[in-house]
């Protein structure tokens, strides 16, 4: 009888032990202790264990937090998907250029079926020129079944948000999913970073919003047999590089075989100004484009740093492009590639000029919707409506106009979500009568006053505005035929 007692209370305490593990999280006070604390807790509890961080809190660690055994996961307890996930920002030292710069590490020689799921990882560059090091995320290597989710990740002060690694080119498996990322990097030379960096075979990439890149918005380096889909890739303020990048040769020697690029929607950069009636065009104050929708083949990007080098065997159907372009696909250096019933929709317009960095001897082709070099490329099946095109050299070298009404309107995640109504959530917001407070007849007449107010102060800003865009178009008007814009 004794045993049994014994027996039981110990079940007891076992069940509650668990309980309470799962309903607690790992505090991000006192700050000065968080990295050493979570590193231990991996190190010490072994596979599967959880690292529940807490919900509406910051952690400010000061260097990366490591992954340690298989079936580990780190995530927000509860799953939350929005803004209360917790927040690991890098908060390490930086010094001439090198230093902290990654939050979370899966790439250990025993990370096979880690997960990462619903935090959000601020990588806090704060627009200081990129720190040699890492990405935000740093998973793969020589590992398998690993998944990435429900993750936000911006801000890298190194050169991805989240990047795969290939191992010894047996990183296998990984998922990335429903995550929202960046923005990542500046648009400004050479300070550009990515938004997912996969170089992982038989992954899968799906469901990810991605605004913000600047380098690639999601790069494939080979990764064979991989699937993208799904996933809506847009810019803002910033010019993004190339939205898919499939141009590496490095590190699968251009094998492409079984990677599908299917069903993503690309969005380049919209007018920005007020539309009117009559218009179809307007300015983007921040010049803002997607050079490359999906850039196919090294020489696209690279020009003839890998001299005959090539990709091969991928697959891109069914993606959809609009906004702004230099290109929305441009093929070079590729052979037994597949691309077809790719589509424009929406308002699209195709701009950029030969830019600073376009070399002497290429011929930088007219900004068009599908084009392919044809001395570089052999055996592809593509669409009907491809222009060949005699060179196709390092086409992201081209700018785009120094504004003027070139870019479409249209929308894009960012901008095409509204708000609840007041009062959405079915209750009544008025006093018990139905009748207005007096402290709501004051806030009536001081919300007046401040329209007025601001009526006068926006009909100075528009018709400053618009004498400016007169004069834009006089300049562009007499400077067309020399400037080389499309």
């Amino acid at each position: 009888m004794r045993n049994h007692h014994i027996e039981h209370s110990s079940r007891r305490r076992n069940i509650w032990k668990n309980v309470r593990a799962e309903d607690t999280c790992e505090p991000a006070d006192p700050a000065n202790t968080v990295t050493d604390r979570l590193n231990t807790l991996l190190n010490s509890s072994g596979p599967g264990y959880v690292l529940r961080l807490c919900p509406n809190r910051q952690y400010l660690i000061q260097a990366p937090i490591l992954f340690a055994a298989p079936q580990q996961e780190i995530s927000t307890l509860g799953y939350p998907t929005g803004n209360e996930r917790a927040i690991l920002v890098v908060n390490g030292p930086v010094e001439n250029g090198e230093g902290h710069t990654t939050a979370i590490d899966g790439t250990c020689e025993n990370c096979s079926g880690v997960k990462l799921r619903n935090i959000q990882i601020d990588g806090t560059r704060k627009g200081a020129p990129p720190t040699g090091g890492g990405g935000n995320i740093e998973m793969g290597g020589p590992n398998s079944n690993q998944l990435v989710e429900y993750v936000r990740s911006f801000d890298p002060r190194s050169w991805s948000c989240l990047h795969i690694s290939e191992g010894s080119l047996n990183c296998n498996n990984a998922t990335v999913q429903n995550n929202d990322i960046g923005p990542c990097g500046s648009d400004a030379f050479q300070e550009w970073a990515d938004g997912i960096s996969l170089s992982c075979l038989n992954s899968v990439v799906r469901s990810n919003m991605v605004q913000g890149a600047t380098d690639g918005g999601i790069v494939l380096f080979g990764s064979p047999g991989t699937q993208v889909y799904n996933n809506t890739i847009w810019v803002l303020n910033q010019t993004l590089l190339g939205g898919i990048n499939m141009v590496d040769y490095e590190p699968f020697s251009g094998n492409f075989a079984g990677t599908v690029v299917r069903n993503n929607t690309i969005l380049g950069g919209f007018a920005t100004d007020a539309e009117e009636p009559s218009d179809t065009k307007g300015n983007n104050f921040e010049s803002a484009i997607i050079k490359i929708g999906i850039a196919i083949g090294p020489r696209t990007w690279f020009g003839d740093k890998f001299g005959t080098n090539i990709t091969h065997g991928g697959i891109v159907t069914d993606n959809q492009f609009g906004g702004a372009f230099s290109y929305s696909i441009a093929i070079t250096s590729a052979q037994n590639f597949t691309v077809e019933n790719n589509s424009l929709i929406g308002n699209t317009s195709f701009i950029g000029a030969r830019g600073p960095n376009c070399s002497d001897t290429d011929t930088v082709p007219t900004p068009a919707p599908f084009i392919m070099d044809s001395s570089s490329t052999d055996s592809l099946s593509l669409q009907s409506d491809f222009q060949v095109i005699a060179d196709g050299d390092s086409l992201t070298c081209v700018l785009p106009p120094n504004g003027g009404d070139y870019w479409p309107f249209g929308k894009n995640p960012s901008n095409s979500s509204t708000g609840s109504e007041p009062g959405s959530d079915g209750n009544s917001h008025s006093g018990s009568n139905g009748s207005l407070s007096s402290g709501s007849i004051a806030a009536i007449v001081i919300g007046v006053l401040l329209g007025v107010l601001a009526l006068a102060i926006g009909t100075w800003f528009i018709r400053k505005w618009a004498i400016k865009r007169a004069e834009e178009k006089r300049h562009f008007a007499a400077t067309k035929n020399a400037s080389g814009y499309w």
